[in-house]
Order: C-alpha cells, then structure tokens, then sequence
C-alpha cells in the first residue's frame, strides 16, 4: 500500500511539473514572434483582407480629409485674398505623407512588433534559464518525507496532489488561451490599420491615428511583461522547499501558478496604461 501510494503521488508530481514546466518554456517562445513567424497562414489573410477591403475605406477617408483640408486651407487665409505657393506645397507633402502611410500600414505595424520582438529576445536569454521546476530534486525531497509518513497521511497527500494536478493542468490551459488570445488580438488589431493611419495627417482626426499607434506598441511591449511575469513567477517557484512542509509546498506551487495567469491577464491593460493607450 505504500509502495502504490507512494508510486501515485510521484507519478502526479511529474505530471503536473512536467504541464508547468511547458507551459511556461512556452511563454517566452510564443510572445517572442512577430504576427507573420507566429503563423504565416493568418497573417497572409489578415493582409489580404485589409488590402481588398480596408484600404479602399481608407482611401475614402483620406479623400475626405484632404478636401476638408484644402478648403479650410483656403478659407482660413481672409477668403482666399491671402494665398501664398508655400501654402500648397506644404498641402502636397501632406497628401503625399497620408498616401504613403496607409500604403505602408503593415510595414509600419510589423516594424513595431519588430522592436517588441527584440527586446523579449534580448530578456529571454537571462529569464528562459530560471523558469522550469527541478523535478528530480523535488522527486527526491518527496521521497524522502513520505518515507516518515503514515498511510492515512500518504492517501491524503495522494488526493492532495490529485487535485494540485488538475487544478495545474487547467491553469496551464488559461495560460495557453492567454497566449493565443494576445496574438488573435493582434492579427484583429492590425487588420483595421489603414483606417487610423489615414486619419494621422489631420489635425482634428490625428488622435484617432495617434491612439492606434499608441496601441500598437502597447501589445508589442506586452510580450516583454509577460516575459517580466515568468522571472517573477520563477522566482518565487524557486523558494519552495518540500522537505519544509509537502502540504505548503504543493498548494503554495497551485496558488503561484495561479498569481502566474492573473499577472498574464493583467499585463494588457498595464501595457496600455503605460503607453497612454484606450
């Protein structure tokens, strides 16, 4: 009986820091790619959508705004008494600056996400090292505490990492769903880009296209606290000690694993916060 109580919580400890250990390995892969590496597929229809159907809407804005321009240009100076050359000039670069950037709308996105992804792959490199469990270090401690144990004290520490166990799998599902929510989020964000970017050269209607950019760094750092949320996460993961107390260990790892998905979840609205985003 001991022998099988004590050969189910290892198997449950292996599974649930094995699920842990993935799931957060897989954080730094997976918020470290640009939106055309994470999957070329979508992003190749993304792209097209917002050619074929977003741009010529942008395109109708532009027009719009370029006339609104140009008579409020001519009008502002007594009516048209008061026209000087500069005057178009200065109209013309406009115009050209407006064409250009709803033109170049992903280029200009996927620069932006370009910076996020290299300032996650510059933090990976000292954060990735210190996120997995030492299984094997705490499969030793474990055994070693259930060696002194009674059986009713090793049948309640076999339902206890039962329930730690699932509850783990289920967070590593959340963790898993935040993850892809942020990159569906993104391919949604940046498939309406050219309708912001072609309001940046107006002077009423430029915070439309200021707010959009704001947004877009604001996903793109995003990445870069979810990796800050993993070292964080790392940390506290590393102050465990089994041989302590089994029972504090296993649900201080449940409850770190869950401050873990809560971070994660937050780490959207901080980033926008910070860049002044809404």
């Amino acid at each position: 009986m001991r022998e099988l109580l004590s050969g189910m919580v290892e198997s449950n400890l292996s599974t649930m820091f094995t699920a842990v250990n993935q799931q957060t390995s897989e954080i730094a892969a997976q918020v470290g790619q640009t939106p055309q590496g994470w999957n070329s597929s979508i992003f190749s229809m993304i792209r097209n959508i917002s050619d074929s159907v977003v741009i010529p809407i942008a395109g109708i804005i532009i027009t719009l705004i370029l006339c609104y321009e140009l008579i409020s240009m001519l009008t502002e100076r007594n009516n048209l008494h008061d026209v000087d050359t500069w005057m178009f000039f200065k109209y013309f670069v406009k115009m050209w600056i407006a064409v250009y950037l709803v033109s170049h709308t992903f280029d200009i996105a996927m620069a932006v996400f370009d910076i996020g992804q290299s300032v996650v792959n510059s933090s990976s490199g000292i954060i990735r090292g210190n996120t997995a469990i030492d299984i094997s270090s705490l499969s030793m401690q474990m055994q070693a505490a259930m060696a002194t144990m009674a059986i009713g004290e090793l049948v309640t520490l076999a339902l206890e990492t039962l329930v730690v166990s699932w509850c783990l799998k289920i967070l590593s599902v959340v963790i898993t769903v935040i993850m892809y929510g942020r990159m569906i989020e993104i391919y949604l964000y940046t498939s309406l880009a050219p309708i912001p970017f072609a309001t940046m050269s107006n002077r009423e209607w430029g915070h439309v296209g200021t707010n959009y950019f704001r947004g877009l760094f604001a996903l793109a750092f995003q990445a870069f606290l979810m990796m800050v949320c993993v070292a964080i996460y790392a940390a506290l993961i590393g102050s465990i000690r089994v041989s302590s107390d089994i029972h504090s260990a296993l649900f201080g790892t449940m409850a770190y694993t869950v401050i873990l998905c809560f971070s994660l979840l937050k780490t959207g609205s901080l980033s926008k916060q910070i860049f002044g985003s809404h």
